[in-house]
């Protein structure tokens, strides 16, 4: 014989459990008896992936449809920084014009609770910021442009 004391929702129940198996529960709660019935538990199947194997065979003649990813043919001079992940902007450290290098700090970015510094990748004049202070920004989201 199981007793139990609980409150739910500030009143007091006193459950005994007089007799248990995996079919059948004779309890009582507050002196009131009751017989209550047990569904067996059902094991969820597991989910099985299946990997599709891929053969290589030669390389893809050039008539198919499927489209090549080029390079641009002659770079274009602009750097991009985006944003490595959501957050906010705490703080913008350059203005349009200001010639910067490689690692320097542009922003704070805060995710995550953290500060996170966004650098420059390379050395440049800043050309345009398409962020403000405060802002909300994705990930992958432009931050600068640098020339």
């Amino acid at each position: 014989m199981k007793e139990f004391n609980y409150k739910i929702n500030g009143a007091p129940y006193r459950v005994v459990v007089t007799k248990s198996d995996s079919e059948l529960v004779e309890l009582e709660v507050n002196g009131t008896p009751y017989t209550v019935e047990m569904t067996p538990k059902t094991k969820k199947p597991k989910a099985v992936v299946q990997r599709q194997s891929v053969i290589p065979q030669g390389p893809t003649p050039q008539g198919t449809t499927t489209p090549l990813v080029t390079r641009p043919s002659e770079p274009t001079g602009k750097n991009t920084i985006q944003s490595p992940l959501p957050g906010i902007i705490l703080d913008i450290r350059c203005k349009v014009g200001d010639m910067v290098k490689k690692g320097q700090t542009l922003m704070i970015l805060e995710a995550m609770k953290m500060e996170n510094n966004i650098l420059a990748n390379g050395n440049g004049k800043v050309t345009e910021i398409l962020v403000q202070k405060g802002d909300s920004v994705l990930e992958g989201a432009d931050l600068v442009v640098i020339e």
